[in-house]
């Protein structure tokens, strides 16, 4: 029956208005891996220079307030290709697992309705798609080209020569959906790239919840130098667009998966972890020069390259739908399927600042991210985000939020926090007093809420929840997450929300005591 409604959605969404070839643009969406936001020179940060990035924020629009729908890759990759929440996707929703069939993904959509479609480098992953019968990657055919002798700390492929490739088996005058997925700036890193590269430790700008000695301000500048190079492979297909005469009627969007891979930013709710760049430029329909303060979620992109392609389908307005209550706030059109909401509105404007007074939050949720628990649990929360509070709630405070302390042999663990230098300085000087305060933000239980007010405390570090000032505020922030979460249907918010238990882990299993 999924299967067959999921059918019947392709029908809708390609039936109704197809724009002419030439008046439909390309897509062009690149997505690193691991890169938070401000980590852009668009954005003013001095240890990162990011060029293509920095022209793609100038001469389009510069998103400030972009987060992910959930910070893992796979989920949050999942939620990006459909336009939905991470908790209405099932075993996609959490990380390695599988991508049920009857899921529709943006670009299926777009092939449907004529579009020539394929991805290099990461798409959907990790995870299992064959599984659910999906002979190929969700984000369509690969045209990866490998690279032979790849840089240290590099992914193994070459994204320009790919996208190259890509554009010589286009039929002509057909339009393109092409999904650049860097595997950067993923770790492991080679370290030391970053002072190698002439970057200097003092330039690296240490989040307040790190400490800022030299191995994570190297660690830092690593990081860096694989953003750069992410930035530097988009350059390159910016130029063999405009060889080709293609750039202006291409919708160039530029975004992460999740947030930078050390402690207490990926794999959390906290700023870090959500928050993301995000540029989209399309002068052939877009003013640039601007810079847009909305509150967009990731969910947002797949109806807004449908919209902006043509692809369309009635405007979703119900609750139960999509979690909203304000059915003006889904005048653009979107599929019915869809949380997320079109950004097109916002990208025709000619507006900066606060253009769509409706966009008062966005959600996020967070399930299993690696194999790091017994009986390989995850730790499940959901979190609302406005222009003034991040409130999240723990359904399980009783474990350990970045994974067990040990393994089975007893070897130290917390592997919800990737491996790297600034994770191994906290963890083998978790005696050391200056230390302590660093690696308890990162490993520590946490209580069943939590709650941060960005003007005093960007970085998410100290909890107000149980401050009487902010009690009104939290209760607020409770209900309204509470309403959403029940309204599509979130299974953690009945007694079979241990769903999520279940769902097979295609991927490596820890054992643990």
């Amino acid at each position: 029956m999924r299967t067959f409604l999921a059918l019947v959605l392709v029908l809708l969404f390609v039936a109704p208005s197809r724009l002419a070839a030439a008046e439909r643009p390309n897509v062009l969406l690149a997505i690193a891996d691991d890169w938070s936001y401000p980590h852009a020179s668009a954005y003013g940060c001095k240890f990162v220079s990011t060029p293509t990035f920095d022209r793609i924020a100038r001469e389009g629009v510069l998103f400030r307030q972009a987060f992910t729908a959930t910070p893992g890759c796979s989920p949050s990759r999942a939620a990006l290709l459909t336009g939905r929440h991470s908790w209405q996707l099932r075993a996609a929703g959490t990380h390695a697992s599988s991508f049920p069939k009857d899921l529709a993904v943006f670009p299926n959509l777009l092939e449907s309705a004529g579009y020539f479609v394929g991805y290099c480098g990461k798409g959907w992953g990790p995870g299992s798609f064959k599984i659910t019968g999906w002979e190929r990657n969700p984000c369509g055919p690969d045209f990866s080209v490998r690279l032979a002798n790849p840089p240290a700390g590099i992914g193994n492929t070459d994204y320009a020569a790919s996208f190259d490739k890509f554009l010589k088996a286009r039929p002509d005058q057909q339009p393109f959906c092409f999904w650049y997925g860097g595997k950067e700036p993923h770790r492991a890193y080679a370290q030391g790239t970053g002072l190698r590269a002439g970057k200097r430790l003092e330039d690296a700008e240490v989040p307040p919840f790190l400490p800022a000695t030299p191995a994570v301000r190297g660690d830092l500048l690593d990081y860096a130098t694989e953003i750069e190079y992410f930035d530097a492979q988009l350059g390159k297909m910016l130029a063999s667009l405009e060889r080709a005469g293609e750039l202006d009627n291409t919708l160039v969007i530029v975004c992460s998966d999740n947030g930078m891979p050390f402690p207490r930013a990926k794999a959390n709710l906290y700023e870090h972890g959500t928050h993301m760049p995000l540029a989209i430029r399309w002068p052939a329909k877009v003013k640039g020069g601007r810079t847009v303060d909305d509150l967009v979620g990731h969910v947002d992109l797949a109806p807004t390259i449908l919209e902006a392609s043509g692809v369309r389908q009635r405007p979703a307005g119900d609750a139960s739908a999509t979690g909203e209550t304000n059915r003006e706030a889904h005048a653009s059109r979107s599929p019915a399927s869809m949380s997320g909401r079109s950004l097109l509105p916002t990208l025709l404007s000619d507006k900066s600042g606060l253009v769509d007074p409706s966009r008062t939050h966005v959600l996020m949720a967070r399930e299993r991210h690696s194999s790091s628990r017994p009986e390989n649990l995850g730790y499940p929360s959901r979190a609302i985000r406005t222009a003034e509070y991040l409130y999240i709630r723990n359904f399980k405070p009783a474990l350990w939020p970045a994974g067990d302390p040990q393994t089975a042999d007893g070897k130290p663990a917390y592997h919800d926090i990737d491996d790297a230098p600034s994770k191994s300085l906290l963890v083998q000087g978790a005696d050391d007093p200056a230390l302590q305060p660093f690696l308890a933000l990162a490993v520590a239980k946490r209580p069943a809420e939590e709650l941060f007010l960005l003007s005093a405390d960007p970085a998410t570090i100290d909890n107000l929840a149980d401050d009487p000032a902010h009690a009104a505020a939290k209760a607020k922030l409770r209900a309204e997450l509470n309403q959403y979460l029940t309204a599509t249907e979130d299974a953690r918010m009945t007694e079979k929300g241990d769903i999520w238990e279940t769902y097979p882990r295609y991927s490596p299993i820890r054992q643990f005591p």
